[in-house]
């Protein structure tokens, strides 16, 4: 098992930055991807940003298209954090942000390719 807890999130400023961190413990020597979702009242859960690990080193990592350039996703290589830069914010990055753990390398955007999931934190962007 692998736990996962989100800190972070806040009221913010659209324009303004806020940085997410996410603390891994249990088996995470089993973590093969980690990523960020992120789901609005009401809608679907949507895929944010994620990284692989192979050999212990990160060798990939991605972001939807709506965050992409404003967004940066980090780890370490121990698998036991895992970070979201987010900068110039608007409105719409608004909901819960979870963080997503997944055993197999090939996981990707579907969030049910992850297996642990964090309980989420809010991030508020006011316009």
């Amino acid at each position: 098992q692998v736990q996962l807890v989100e800190s972070g999130g806040g009221l913010v400023q659209a324009g303004g930055s806020l940085r997410l961190s996410c603390a891994a413990s249990g088996r995470t020597f089993s973590t093969a991807a980690m990523g960020w979702f992120r789901q609005a009242p009401g809608k679907e859960r949507e895929f944010v940003a994620s990284i692989k690990w192979n050999g212990g080193i990160i060798v990939y990592s991605g972001y939807a298209d709506s965050v992409k350039g404003r967004f940066t996703i980090s780890g370490d290589n121990a698998k036991k954090g895992l970070y979201l830069q987010m900068n110039s914010l608007k409105p719409e990055d608004t909901p819960v942000y979870y963080c997503a753990a997944a055993r197999r390398f090939g996981a990707g955007w579907v969030d049910s390719d992850y297996e642990y999931w964090g309980q989420g934190t809010l991030v508020t962007v006011s316009s």
